[in-house]
């Protein structure tokens, strides 16, 4: 496969693209990277402030462009159902599609802490809030032209590398009899591929009974990219020689975090199927630029996905048109 980077994404005037944590770090650059081909991004972040001096940042890098980005900064907090629920309304009531959902996002190995609605944080924001942030904009999604001429929007769901250490235990989802933060993160990040490969395995029983829905479920990794999730981890550790260690792994194993975004830009843009994997194609698939390869056996496990789906739907109180459909 040759050299994929983001200067071979397609013009994308008049695409409309949601990106969760645009601002910074991976969703930063794909965002930076969606405005710079034409397509209005909405920036969903948890803060607005934060947003809106990352869209300055854009705007200014771009003011030699001959058209300024079109950056919409919006409030979305994926620790809060009701913050989401808020997000998507407002964004219905102002745009009649979504062409590209990135669920972004995340958090990383972090002490034990509870979302606004009594879920383990992790487990809570990177997939539950995504998986409710995907299920209310679904409309828009079906109504969508879609990114290539394909006609089918794109919902790109990024996952990481620790989703090989992952395990789902039904019992205990939320870690409330034991909690490590680095299983924890694993088990995020599997329940990220779970839902993503479940989302296109639904989309495909429903279209095979005639049900046109015109989405597309991927999901990707960054690799190892240098970004401020790791700092953010090590400072919320308390311990200074962890966020010494961190910036040194940083500067020495990861890469420009431009790069590691560039899964995500290809699951997003490029010419792929359904139900893909996107990851680096370098060194241990932790390095390099965007390939098509396969995560680890649990993430495909239908029964988990299909159990994780209905535990979703029971927690987020959010259902998608054809649940019912799971593709079994």
């Amino acid at each position: 496969m040759a050299v994929w980077t983001a200067n071979e994404m397609p013009r994308l005037d008049g695409k409309k693209v949601v990106v969760t944590g645009a601002n910074s770090g991976l969703g930063f650059e794909g965002t930076r990277a969606f405005a710079r081909k034409g397509a209005t991004v909405v920036m969903a972040c948890r803060s607005v402030e934060r947003g809106e001096h990352a869209a300055d940042e854009i705007r200014a890098q771009s003011r030699d462009s001959d058209v300024a980005p079109d950056l919409d900064v919006r409030e979305c907090d994926l620790a809060s159902l009701d913050s989401v629920a808020s997000f998507a309304r407002d964004l219905s009531a102002d745009y009649d599609a979504v062409d590209v959902l990135c669920n972004n996002a995340g958090v990383m190995a972090i002490p034990r802490s509870e979302t606004a609605d009594g879920f383990e944080t992790q487990f809570g924001v990177n997939h539950l809030g995504h998986f409710a942030l995907t299920g209310r904009l679904f409309d828009l999604l079906t109504a969508a032209d879609g990114v290539g001429g394909e006609g089918a929007a794109r919902v790109v769901t990024q996952s990481s590398g620790a989703h090989e250490q992952g395990e789902m235990d039904f019992s205990d989802l939320n870690w409330e009899e034991s909690y490590g933060k680095w299983r924890a993160y694993g088990r995020s990040k599997l329940a990220n591929l779970l839902f993503a490969y479940e989302l296109q395995r639904r989309v495909d029983a429903a279209e095979s009974a005639g049900e046109g829905v015109g989405v597309r479920s991927l999901a990707c990794h960054p690799g190892y990219a240098d970004t401020n999730l790791q700092l953010r981890t090590a400072s919320e550790s308390g311990n200074p020689l962890l966020k010494v260690g961190m910036r040194l792994a940083n500067a020495i194993l990861g890469q420009d975090a431009a790069v590691g975004a560039e899964p995500m830009l290809y699951a997003a843009t490029a010419d792929v199927d359904g139900g893909a994997y996107v990851e680096p194609g370098g060194f241990m698939n932790m390095r390099g630029h965007p390939t098509v390869g396969r995560s680890n056996d649990a993430s495909y496990d239908r029964a988990d996905a299909r159990r994780l789906w209905e535990y979703s739907v029971e927690a987020t109180g959010v259902t998608f048109p054809f649940d019912g459909s799971d593709g079994s």
